[in-house]
């Protein structure tokens, strides 16, 4: 079993438009498939950073000079970035979402396929996990994540189910889980509410949103002038937020304007929204849902 198949791999490293000597950022670095690319196309002088904050991804470090992985959280990448002396990039690569082996190990709990025991941490450091979200919770909480991270039209009454049901006894497990939910999981949509529900509760536990607004934020500090920023995103909230910070350089509002109307962007947007092929996603069905945007920093 592959660890991880790069979505859109070479379209997302031609979006970094690479110079042989420059200094490149993986954050997402899971199965390398991105990484050993780039580092196909730098020269002996580049640099390749990578962030992973899954110490299963560690297996997976490749033995290149070149080339450091960081066992840390991408929110961090400005802090420990400066901690190996280095303050400016020239592009900077995110492979949003979880990856393949995160899904396929039952005992993570990210994947709707299996019965395991609630967690989807991403780092295994983390005290939050998804027994602590549907037990700990209150009601209200509850329906936020449900609103807000699924988007799902009926998160209140999924929370007042969970808020009874836990009430008798904890929820324990994934199947668990469904089987409180089973009478709002309509068997035409039931795939579908489940895989909302576990997004979700899987981006409240790895505080997804925040960690992706704090690294945007720090990308635009960090890319050097003419630097590119490539990015695949899986689902609307992710891309909302890196389509609305490329376009005026905020998440919310619009920028203030001069008096002519004009305001100043951070970045340039490189090309079209880019889609996997019908051939991509028979190879890896997973990559169905991608989108990937390219920016360049003015």
């Amino acid at each position: 079993m592959e660890y991880h198949n790069p979505v859109l791999l070479h379209p997302t490293v031609d979006g970094l438009n690479i110079k042989p000597d420059g200094v490149y950022v993986d954050v997402t670095f899971g199965g390398g498939g991105h990484s050993k690319e780039i580092l196909r196309r730098l020269g002996p002088n580049g640099k390749l950073f990578a962030f992973d904050q899954d110490e299963d991804a560690l297996a997976n470090a490749l033995p290149d000079e070149r080339f450091t992985l960081i066992n840390e959280n991408f929110r961090f990448i400005k802090r420990f970035l400066r901690f190996h002396g280095i303050k400016s990039v020239d592009g900077i690569l995110a492979d949003l979402g979880v990856s393949s082996h995160q899904f396929d190990v039952p005992e993570r709990g990210f994947s709707t396929r299996f019965d395991a025991e609630l967690d989807m941490r991403m780092s295994q450091k983390n005290d939050l996990n998804a027994y602590r979200v549907v037990n700990e919770y209150e009601e209200q909480d509850l329906r936020r994540v449900f609103f807000d991270y699924g988007e799902l039209k009926n998160a209140p009454v999924l929370a007042r189910t969970i808020v009874e049901a836990r009430s008798g006894y904890p929820i324990k497990t994934t199947d668990e889980l469904k089987e409180v939910l089973a009478k709002h999981l309509p068997e035409r949509v039931r795939n579908k509410i489940l895989a909302q529900i576990y997004q979700a509760i899987r981006i409240e536990v790895n505080q997804e949103m925040d960690v992706l607004k704090e690294f945007i934020e720090q990308s635009l500090e960090l890319l050097n002038p003419g630097g590119r920023f490539s990015v695949i995103s899986y689902h609307s909230l992710e891309d909302r937020l890196v389509k609305r910070f490329i376009k005026n350089g905020m998440f919310e509002g619009e920028p203030e304007r001069d008096f002519y109307g004009n305001f100043s962007v951070p970045f340039k947007t490189i090309g079209k929204l880019i889609v996997p092929d019908d051939a991509e996603i028979k190879i890896n069905n997973r990559a169905r849902s991608a989108k990937l945007r390219i920016a360049e920093k003015i």
